[in-house]
């Protein structure tokens, strides 16, 4: 890693990259450099509307923009492809998804992560549907009006589905601005400048497919490691390239190390029934099925039944801001529980559960007699 460049060289890159937008390449023919490159190179993905059908003029559906938007919220796109296909199946409609139980949209959601999206998804829809008709508001800030709608996703809605020249970044985009225009100051706190100076690119003719060419530029050209400037639509105006430091960018402010919690999860059981219960709504792994458990999110309590519980192992598991190891006791009970429900084997989809309590689950079904 060659480290940031100096004063000087900073100083030269962005005369040089003022040089190009004085001359040929102003923001104006930049947006269009990018969006002929998107024509050509779009990604092929479930939500969106390719550019052809676009200019053809097919619309975005608001609704399929703002589930994927919701989904992709620090998930990758590998992730979320077969989810959105499922809910998108399942429920077609905003209509369909605001009438939907909680549990099924939450056991839709299971494994992805991220569980207050899940149960903003829900307020939003039944919000779309009792205060707008049924349809999304068409304006940056009227999306805003929604719950569960920020600023990001407010500016990707009214972009890609009512092409609002709202500028919309994500990691992607902020990692292209900074590379473009040489800006040195760590993430997170160098998110305000690289937001106004995405604001100067961001055009007014086609901005729903900039916003999306701009964020295919990342994912796909200008990416963390190795990027292929080489083929870059963008290579002649970038100031990191032209200092040679297009890879030590975006800089980003050091990591605390990640704490360790510990706890405890009882997975009880009694005549092919499993003892689970519904975790609180506001919480890690809210409105979530699980195993009563304690000792690691401040929403456990005592074993739920006397029994001879037994210590099968434990497992691991990280979430953003801590690393987790539980300790996982089996028993079968004889004796009435104080907390969950017993639900039937026949009923229980362990597809359900999150992450977390899917690896206890892995663990301990020979336990159980699966």
């Amino acid at each position: 890693m060659q480290g940031l460049p100096s004063a000087r060289q900073t100083s030269l890159a962005r005369r040089a990259l003022s040089a190009i937008f004085a001359t040929m390449d102003t923001t104006e023919s930049l947006s269009r450099s990018l969006l002929a490159w998107y024509d050509a190179h779009a990604r092929v993905l479930p939500w969106r509307v390719s550019p052809q059908d676009r200019a053809a003029g097919v619309r975005p559906d608001p609704y399929r923009v703002w589930l994927s938007e919701v989904m992709l919220q620090q998930t990758t796109v590998a992730a979320v492809k077969d989810y959105f296909h499922r809910f998108t199946a399942r429920w077609p409609t905003v209509a369909a998804l605001a009438a939907a139980p909680d549990a099924d949209v939450m056991g839709e959601w299971a494994g992805l992560g991220y569980y207050a999206r899940a149960r903003n998804l829900l307020k939003c829809a039944r919000a779309v549907v009792a205060d707008h008709g049924g349809q999304f508001p068409t304006t940056r800030d009227g999306l805003l009006t929604l719950p569960g709608i920020g600023p990001y996703t407010a500016s990707a809605i009214a972009a890609i589905a009512y092409d609002e020249p709202a500028t919309v970044v994500d990691g992607n985009v902020e990692r292209v601005i900074s590379r473009i225009f040489l800006v040195k100051t760590p993430l997170p706190a160098a998110k305000p400048e690289l937001t106004a100076l995405a604001a100067r690119l961001t055009p007014r003719t086609r901005p729903g497919d900039y916003a999306q060419a701009i964020m295919d530029l990342g994912a796909t050209i200008c990416t963390p490691r190795s990027p292929a400037c080489g083929i870059c639509p963008w290579v002649h105006a970038c100031a990191a390239r032209a200092a040679g430091v297009q890879s030590d960018l975006p800089a980003k402010s050091p990591k605390a190390d990640k704490p360790i919690r510990h706890g405890t999860l009882w997975l009880g059981h009694r005549d092919d029934a499993i003892l689970l219960e519904r975790r609180p709504d506001k919480g890690l792994l809210g409105g979530m099925l699980g195993f009563p458990g304690d000792g690691w999110d401040g929403q456990g309590g005592p074993a739920p039944a006397e029994a001879p519980w037994q210590d099968i192992g434990e497992v691991r598991h990280t979430f953003t801001h801590f690393h987790l190891i539980l300790r996982i006791h089996t028993a079968r009970l004889d004796t009435p529980h104080s907390r969950g429900d017993l639900m039937p084997r026949h009923s229980f989809r362990p597809a359900d559960l999150p992450t977390v309590m899917r690896k206890a689950w892995d663990l301990a079904r020979d336990t159980l007699g699966n």
